[in-house]
Order: structure tokens, then sequence, then C-alpha cells
């Protein structure tokens, strides 16, 4: 999308999300990053039926890998990214243990996903079994997998270069225990997603100076008063600081686009989830001017 066509869509949708910034202080030679997203797709390969009560005629992986396809084509600088759930939820699941969401998930050209708690659905060894399928990333900063067979195949955080711009990912995932059966996951090991945040942050931002900060995450949205101690994206968000984005996922989260948070320094994060099933692409555009101060554009697209 031409920097034009950008402005007048975000003044015309009133869905800026400024980071602080005026956009009268960006020039036309501002660096463009487009952030694609997905979470809890759960195998949904096909579109819902049209007959579908509550999603007619919606998702599908041919329409998504479409709709991606389209938008790589008006900027090549883009970030393909899954915050967890691939597995589980359809026949074909149950049929292929997840081969075919990765190879589906790699022809699409994924960089990079997160580990839910659903992924552990065949154990972590039917996950591990899995892994040669996709050639795409998988980070997980508090999965500590050293005893497992999955051990090498999850790291804690990658760093991208895009157009000149550094981009930080690192995943987090939720407490295993009271989702997972400890048959399932073994001596998988979570460690507390606030602490190991503060690790992220400082090894991304203060000595691997990235320009920007996400944390791919399956903590969850948000949780109610019962459950209170329970860490989520909004907390996550508020209780840290040096994040730009947290996408997230496994609370089935419908956003029309990100909410913003106040972290600890009073800076802003944007956080970001698309519902389920692969029936919203969530898409973010970063704009970086050459003093590296950015401003970002939101929404979710329906497939």
């Amino acid at each position: 999308m031409k920097r034009r066509d950008f402005i007048e869509k975000t003044a015309a949708s009133s869905a800026l999300l400024s980071l602080g910034l005026s956009l009268s202080s960006f020039k036309s030679d501002s660096k463009h990053i487009t952030i694609l997203h997905t979470n809890d797709v759960h195998s949904h390969i096909d579109p819902f039926p049209i007959d579908d009560p509550r999603n007619p005629n919606m998702g599908g992986v041919a329409r998504r890998a479409s709709l991606i396809e389209t938008i790589r084509q008006e900027n090549p600088n883009v970030l393909l990214l899954d915050a967890g759930d691939i597995f589980q939820g359809t026949p074909y699941f149950n049929y292929y243990g997840g081969e075919l969401e990765f190879k589906l998930m790699s022809m699409m050209k994924y960089d990079l996903s997160t580990i839910g708690n659903h992924d552990f659905d065949n154990g972590v060894d039917g996950l591990t079994a899995q892994m040669p399928h996709a050639t795409f990333e998988f980070v997980s900063a508090n999965y500590d997998f050293k005893n497992t067979s999955m051990d090498g195949f999850v790291k804690p955080f990658k760093i991208f270069n895009k157009n000149g711009i550094k981009i930080g990912v690192f995943g987090l995932g939720i407490e295993l225990q009271g989702l997972v059966d400890k048959t399932m996951s073994k001596e998988t090991v979570y460690n507390n997603p606030l602490e190991i945040t503060q690790d992220m942050v400082r090894i991304l931002k203060k000595e691997n100076k990235c320009d920007l900060v996400i944390c791919l995450s399956h903590l969850g949205y948000r949780y109610s008063k019962d459950d209170s101690n329970k860490i989520s994206d909004l907390k996550l968000a508020e209780q840290t600081k040096d994040i730009d984005l947290i996408i997230g996922g496994h609370t089935h989260t419908f956003l029309d686009k990100p909410t913003i948070v106040k972290n600890l320094d009073g800076k802003e994060v944007l956080v970001n989830q698309v519902g389920c099933y692969g029936i919203n692409l969530g898409r973010i555009d970063f704009y970086f001017d050459n003093d590296k101060s950015k401003m970002a554009n939101g929404k979710s697209i329906v497939v």
C-alpha cells in the first residue's frame, strides 16, 4: 500500500495507533513493515459451509493464502506469524496428526510460530514427529524442552531484518498444568512468563538493539476476576516494558483492531488477537522514520 493510501485509509477509519507520535512527523521515505498474524486456527483447513449457523462461508486456507499473497505484493517487507494452537479441531488433525497443517503453513511461507496447549494433543513426541514438515521456526521462551524430544526444535526468540529494520520476536506459552496431561507434556517445564519477558526484552532491546520487539503469546487476552492471578496479554503489557506489540492467542478473542495498553514506562503497547479457526487475518502496519521513531495502523481482515 502506498503511503498516501495508507494515510487516507487510516484517517477515514480512525484506526491510527500513533504510539505517541503524530502522523505529520513522518516523511515520505519512512520504512514500512507489515505484520500478518493468525492464532488458534485449530486445523481448520476448509472454509465453514455456507449454511453454518455462526461462520457461514468464512475462513479456509486457500483464501488466507490468496489474501497473504496480495498483501505481499503491496509490501514485500512482511512477517507472517502464528500464536499457537495450530492443531486439534477437525478430522484433518485426527487423521494426519498435524502434518497437513505444517505443510500448508510452510506453503504460505509463515515465518514463525509459538506453541499452544493444544499443540501437545498428540503428546510432545507427536509434536516432534511433525517438525520436519515445517519450514518455519518456533519460539517459546518460557517452555523448557531440554529433557524432551522437542529439545533443539524451539528457540526462545528470533531476530529478523526487514528493510533495515531489526525485529525481535519471542514466544510465551500458557501454564500447562490443568490444560495438558503430564503424560503428554512429559518433562516440559513451564517458567514464569513475566520473569522470562524481562530477560527477553533486555536481550532483544538492549543487547541486540532491535527497533521493534514483538511477543508472540499463547497466554490469553484477559481473564475474569476469578482468575485475577493468571497472567494475560493485557497484564503482560502493563507490567513490562520495551515490548511494542503482543500478538495473542488461546482465548479466541475477536478484536477489530489492537488494544492500546500503557506499559511500566507509560509507553504504548499494541495487543492484538484475531479470534480463531482462520476466520480473520490480523494486519499491523508499522512505519519507521529515519530516527527509528514509529507509528502503527492495525486491523482485523475477514477471510
